[in-house]
């Protein structure tokens, strides 16, 4: 046992002996599918960058073996087992996958020259790692194209581990993706990306050693590579349902499916294997309507729509789907069943939550009482690992009904901090407050004890007594949870409280990604982080002239806001900076210093000081803010 850890409570321990008598563990289907078609693994798997660090080792969940202790709740015990199988394995012949090098799968599709590659993982290291394996078994053929079903770092960020930029631009290498792939994939990673980093931190348990204390999983797979994050942006996209392409004599059916899992997804039918590509709309668990490191609501109707569209375009001929995560489903009458109770789920939960919104039920009253029906309850590939009802529940409500639930108690309420402070003198101090929740936590009742001990450490955030308890609470939380990312989630609370703030291990704004920002979302990038107050006695204009596009931006900075416009302007401006497109993003990487900029390539003529007095005025995000503390 870790040292910091401590046992599970005989709660906890009831409630797993309940759910491991409760469900069908005695199926063994998935592991039959999970381990068939295994051709060869990495061993030892461990993968490092270039400096020898390793960012990826599959290794270390080794300890999942056997019987689920009593710390890790059976559900998700098995499915982290099941996540953690590594290797080659054949999906059909022509048809490969690696798994268990990264969060997400990678596929090789086999062509007449070279191999087209769905899905690159992460980071760059895991998949030129999961490319080497795949050429020892099925020979050293070129890479011939790219595939990205969808914007999610996870299914992109590995690009330059398979292909080069030199081979993209020169045609050899065509990469395919869903309409407004890139603005997608910049918009999510930049604008709000430093806050969605440091909570995807918690909920992928960056910080959590791997043992039946710590991190296992996410439910969706193990966790995050921690190497480079790249991106080359797409040659050819997807724009319609039944766009048909061929790249190396592969022959590619494509469904778009926007609004689902990702703003812009494809799924793609591969006829003449007769297998299908679910993306990741279709997986061995529910999944996030609304992931919880934050990000736009998942639209659960379109979800199920897509779904049913799906059935009806491919269900007839598919002989097997497979998918970024997971294992694959084989047989045509099995691949019907499951993508129909995927497409069940999803409409159940948006139907079900609405309805009782009209009954005047809030998001936490529904997501409280709303039960599945038994034939999805006890569908392992519906349980809730990734997403959970619980959430989604609350995400739909909030997709339809905003942040608020209507009570006018709940309209105007205190901040976090002074909320604590006075549920704190309500209740006759911290220490009585503190002694209240020992109660509450002998006796099991875990939210309560993690509801009351939050308002003492907002309150008094240096209260040892009500940290420690507060800690062990998340701890018990997370080891009855059956959602990956909860138990990442409250066990990531337990470790800032006990050792510290962790901070953010993978950025996923890197430099690959911020070059693919267009100017315009470049410009909204920086304009996010004008400190208002600071800028508001703040007046000044920039043009920005692009050389290579025929293209001008006049950039102002007034009353406390920077707005910009494309279009031709009056007057001069203050300062002007002229530079070839793909230099720009120097612009967002904070230094906007004349040595900066001409090492970029970026030309400043006009008063220089413009630049100074902007840069005075931002303010970039905080990968460290407190989460589970008020500072």
């Amino acid at each position: 046992m870790d040292s910091s850890s401590k046992p599970a409570s005989a709660t906890i321990t009831a409630q797993q002996e309940a759910l491991l008598a409760s469900l069908p563990f005695a199926d063994t289907q998935d592991f039959e599918d999970a381990t068939r078609g295994l051709i060869g693994r990495r061993e030892p798997n461990a993968i490092h960058a270039a400096d020898g660090t390793v960012v990826w080792d599959n290794d270390t969940y080794s300890f999942l073996d056997g019987d689920a202790p009593d710390t890790v709740n059976p559900s998700l015990w098995r499915q982290s087992k099941l996540n953690a199988i590594q290797g080659l394995f054949e999906v059909v012949p022509g048809i490969y996958q690696v798994r268990g090098f990264d969060l997400s799968n990678v596929s090789f599709i086999e062509g007449e020259t070279g191999v087209l590659v769905l899905d690159p993982l992460v980071t760059e290291e895991t998949a030129a790692a999961a490319l080497a394996l795949y050429r020892e078994h099925r020979g050293d053929r070129p890479v011939t194209g790219v595939l990205y079903t969808h914007p999610h770092v996870d299914h992109f960020g590995g690009v330059r581990g398979v292909t080069t930029q030199a081979d993209v631009d020169s045609g050899k290498v065509p990469i395919v993706a869903p309409a407004e792939f890139t603005e997608h994939a910049a918009s999510e990673n930049v604008y709000a990306g430093t806050a969605m980093a440091r909570r995807s931190a918690y909920m992928f348990g960056a910080a959590l050693a791997r043992s039946p204390q710590g991190g296992l999983g996410t439910g969706l797979a193990q966790t995050v590579a921690t190497g480079n994050i790249t991106l080359i942006a797409p040659t050819l996209d997807i724009t319609e349902t039944g766009q048909e392409e061929t790249i190396d004599g592969v022959h590619m059916v494509f469904q778009m499916a926007p609004g689902t899992e990702a703003p812009a997804e494809f799924l793609v039918y591969f006829p003449d294997h007769k297998a299908l590509c679910a993306a990741e709309d279709a997986t061995h668990t529910m999944h996030n309507l609304l992931t919880l490191r934050g990000a736009l609501v998942r639209d659960p109707h379109a979800w199920s729509n897509y779904l049913t569209e799906t059935i009806d375009l491919f269900g007839d001929e598919t002989d097997v789907v497979f998918a970024s995560h997971h294992w694959p489903t084989w047989g045509n009458q099995r691949v019907t069943a499951f993508l129909s109770a995927q497409r069940d789920l999803y409409a159940y939960l948006h139907d079900q939550t609405l309805r009782l919104i009209n009954k005047g039920w809030t998001g936490i009253e529904i997501a409280e009482q709303l039960s599945l029906p038994p034939v999805l309850e006890n569908a392992w590939h519906a349980r809730g690992y990734y997403g959970s009802a619980s959430h989604n529940i609350k995400a739909i409500y909030q997709r339809y009904m905003g942040w608020y639930d209507g009570n006018p108690a709940h309209l105007w309420q205190h901040p976090p901090t002074e909320q604590g402070k006075r549920y704190v003198e309500f209740g006759g101090g911290a220490d009585a407050v503190v002694a209240k929740a020992q109660t509450a936590y002998r006796e099991g009742d875990y939210r309560w004890a993690a509801e009351i001990l939050s308002h003492v450490v907002f309150a008094e955030p240096d209260h040892a007594d009500a940290r420690a308890l507060l800690a062990d609470t998340f701890e018990q939380l997370g080891y009855g949870a059956e959602n990956g990312v909860w138990r990442n989630i409250f066990l990531s609370g337990a470790t800032e409280l006990r050792e510290g703030q962790f901070g953010t291990p993978t950025v996923s704004a890197s430099a690959d990604v911020i070059s693919a920002l267009t100017p315009e979302m470049l410009f909204d990038a920086i304009a996010i982080q004008v400190d208002g107050p600071r800028a508001w006695d703040e007046n000044l204009t920039i043009d920005v002239i692009l050389t290579d596009s025929d293209e001008q931006y006049r950039l102002r900075v007034a009353n406390g806001v920077l707005t910009y416009s494309g279009r031709p302007q009056k007057g001069a401006a203050d300062a002007i900076l002229t530079a070839p497109r793909h230099a720009l993003p120097a612009l967002a990487l904070g230094d906007l210093s004349p040595a900066q900029l001409a090492d970029a390539s970026i030309e400043l003529s006009g008063d220089a000081t413009v630049l100074t007095r902007l840069a005075a005025v931002l303010d970039p995000g905080d990968p460290d803010f407190a989460i589970v503390t008020p500072d």
